[in-house]
């Protein structure tokens, strides 16, 4: 079975976003694009919301989200429940966030990465996979708090 990725963009990740689809699309991995295609400003919250709430409702097995710095796309993708969403500046950082942290949504920077370094990260992400074991432990506490705030928040309201 083929793996589905959701990938987005703003305007600031647009040049990057269109060399990741060209060199990673294979038979057995496609993407799907959430946008934008345009380098007209766009608001990266509705593009991160939209491809987190894809991945989060199982829609999608991973997702890729991409902006200036990569910052305000991973802080918006990790408000979706079931989110782990991991800014990655180089393959250490790409492989850790699955092996250990099981993300599911990889954040770059066009702005802070070179497009050879950021396909080499992209790479180290698809190559890794989710270890367990302890790693597992932690990941379901993460789970715990995102539940326990979340519930929180819709008592209040």
């Amino acid at each position: 079975m083929s793996m589905r990725v959701a990938i987005g963009n703003d305007h600031a990740g647009l040049g990057l976003k269109g060399i990741i689809v060209e060199r990673f699309t294979t038979p057995d991995r496609q993407f799907v694009d959430f946008g934008t295609n345009s380098p007209q400003p766009v608001d990266y919250p509705d593009i991160a919301a939209a491809v987190a709430g894809a991945v989060a409702g199982g829609e999608y097995d991973q997702g890729i989200l991409i902006c200036g710095t990569g910052i305000g796309m991973t802080i918006t993708a990790n408000k979706v429940p079931g989110i782990r969403a991991a800014l990655c500046h180089d393959c250490f950082t790409a492989t850790a966030a699955r092996e250990h942290n099981d993300a599911n949504i990889l954040t770059l920077g066009e702005r802070t990465l070179q497009p050879e370094a950021a396909c080499s990260i992209v790479e180290a992400w698809f190559q890794a996979k989710f270890s367990g074991g302890r790693h597992s432990r932690r990941v379901d506490k993460i789970r715990e708090l995102e539940q326990k705030y979340c519930s929180c928040l819709s008592e209040q309201k």
